[in-house]
């Protein structure tokens, strides 16, 4: 079962470049006119993407969670030396616990703000960087993104959060919730990505398509 899991993991990251990387057998990134739909599987999901905040109240399974995580760590990252961990948090218990943390010796907004920054998100994803690496930070951004694109195509929801991080970081009592989540000491919180089941579909923002440019 393993050695199937593995190959199809494999086979949706493989996709996942060829598509990114311009296939010459017809991958093409137009959409259809009439029906919004994009000729290949991954566009489509990275096109479809977007940040949630309002979410379904069900967990996701962690055959599904591990699928993600999977693809996560499959990203592309400096000298193969895959310089993240990854903590995934699915225990509403766990959350609450960490959440009180957060907020201890907060008082009013300052509280719900520590409390509320997860966007009420029923999966966590904690990732934390090797401060050693110079490039760590690059490889967790696209760890990250393949985590949300692999789980759009999935049917989840996700979004990329920062807050948590700073709230984290600078609380009097991080070490706690650090300690909780269980990072190496050379390793820090850098991201996190909130997963679940999507309780609204948010229109997409207006790209500048002139921030891209070709140079002949």
């Amino acid at each position: 079962m393993i050695k199937i899991f593995r190959n199809i993991v494999g086979g949706v990251c493989l996709a996942a470049m060829a598509s990114c990387g311009g296939s010459q057998d017809g991958a093409t990134s137009s959409s259809n006119a009439t029906t919004g739909e994009y000729a290949n599987s991954t566009i489509e999901a990275i096109m479809q993407r977007r940040s949630i905040r309002k979410y379904k109240p069900q967990t996701v399974s962690r055959d599904t969670l591990q699928l993600i995580a999977e693809c996560g760590i499959n990203a592309p990252n400096a000298m193969n030396r895959q310089s993240w961990e990854v903590r995934i948090v699915d225990n509403p218990d766990t959350m609450a616990k960490i959440k009180d943390l957060m907020a201890k010796g907060k008082e009013g907004e300052d509280a719900e703000r520590a409390k509320g920054c997860f966007r009420d998100a029923p999966v966590m994803t904690f990732i934390a960087r090797d401060r050693e690496s110079d490039f760590a930070a690059y490889d967790c951004a696209l760890l990250a993104e393949n985590m949300m694109i692999a789980a759009q195509s999935l049917g989840v929801g996700s979004i990329c959060l920062g807050s948590p991080v700073s709230i984290i970081n600078s609380a009097e009592n991080s070490e706690e919730i650090l300690q909780i989540l269980g990072f190496s000491p050379e390793y820090k919180l850098c991201l996190c990505v909130g997963l679940g089941y999507a309780d609204e579909a948010p229109e997409a923002r207006e790209r500048d398509a002139q921030k891209v440019k070709f140079v002949d």
